[in-house]
């Protein structure tokens, strides 16, 4: 009897997983504000303190300048901002639409400053560019999960026209091209995503995919290094469950199954309901020889993603080894 299960366990091993590359996937919709702050004899303004109130929401954002008078915020959702910068007794205003790519505001903070407000025809130009580029956006992101690949990269490519420096929309071609397994066109966009976004730590994820699915691996290592050191230094990957997935993603290319484990329980701590960590979870539990564990994950990726991209094989991994279940 003991034999018999450990042959089946080997079939299923062979049968559901090659152990080669996994694409992470499409990225959520960002933005970037960068900008500077000089004072009226065009010398950088230090500790300027730079408020962005998302004028539909009510969120806000706040940071400050460098000495040389630079800032920049990440993760801003796309839409209209109200942003101060402010130092002492002297402010300026602009109001400004944050779209997918990086949008600059530069400040000068001098007595009777203009404060730049947008005129109303202008932001209502703005608005109605910004809601275009991200219905192309999202259209593409949902092409993406549904796998029709060829009408996804016209979305993005739309989005790029407008946006030239989209590093979302390169990322999400990449992880495009590397389902389609056109690794050429996947390694450049991932390292045009990189060439905007210097510090993207799902570019270097997928370029690790890439190299490791061509065997690769010494600059697959490299890539996943790159990446793990950024998760590292900026504290991205902790409460955040795309980053924690990604960093699995690193793991589980380099056959460490203990580690991407690690990561998977982890995300799924952060986001009981994000169905690729899930599906992930299933396959690296399949190495740890945790069968039956295995076969709820996959169970649990069906329930929430019943259409998914992986839902066929979730569905056979499940058939398979639902069995094994306590």
């Amino acid at each position: 009897m003991k034999s018999t299960r450990i042959g089946r366990v080997s079939a299923i091993v062979a049968f559901v997983i090659a152990l080669g590359a996994y694409a992470v996937p499409a990225a959520a919709q960002s933005g970037q504000l960068k900008g500077k702050v000089v004072d009226g004899q065009n010398k950088p303004v230090e500790g300027a303190k730079i408020l962005m109130e998302a004028t539909d929401t009510a969120r806000k954002f706040e940071t400050k300048t460098d000495r040389r008078g630079d800032f920049v915020q990440i993760g801003l959702p796309p839409g209209p901002y109200k942003v101060t910068a402010t130092k002492n007794d002297l402010t300026q205003m602009f109001t400004v639409r944050v779209g997918l790519d990086q949008k600059e505001v530069n400040f000068v903070l001098k007595p009777g400053g203009d404060s730049g407000a947008m005129g109303a025809e202008e932001a209502k130009k703005a608005a109605a560019r910004v809601e275009n580029i991200k219905k192309n956006f999202a259209e593409g992101a949902t092409l993406t999960n549904e796998g029709k690949y060829d009408e996804a990269i016209e979305k993005f490519n739309a989005v790029i026209v407008e946006l030239p420096k989209c590093f979302d929309c390169y990322n999400n071609l990449g992880t495009i091209y590397a389902r389609k397994q056109d690794w050429a066109k996947a390694e450049e966009a991932f390292k045009k995503t990189l060439e905007l976004n210097p510090d993207n730590v799902e570019a270097f994820s997928g370029l690790a995919t890439v190299y490791n699915a061509q065997k690769k691996f010494k600059e697959a290592q490299a890539m996943g290094a790159e990446a793990s050191k950024r998760l590292a230094v900026g504290g991205a990957a902790g409460g955040n469950a795309n980053a924690l997935y990604n960093a699995a993603v690193i793991a589980w290319n380099s056959n460490d199954f203990a580690k991407a484990n690690e990561l998977l329980t982890e995300a799924l701590k952060v986001d009981p309901s994000h169905a690729d960590s899930h599906f992930m979870l299933g396959r690296v539990l399949i190495n740890l020889n945790k069968l039956g564990e295995a076969a709820t994950e996959f169970e649990t990726y069906l329930k929430l993603a019943p259409t998914g991209p992986n839902a066929k094989e979730a569905q056979a991994n499940f058939d398979a080894l639902k069995a094994y279940r306590k």
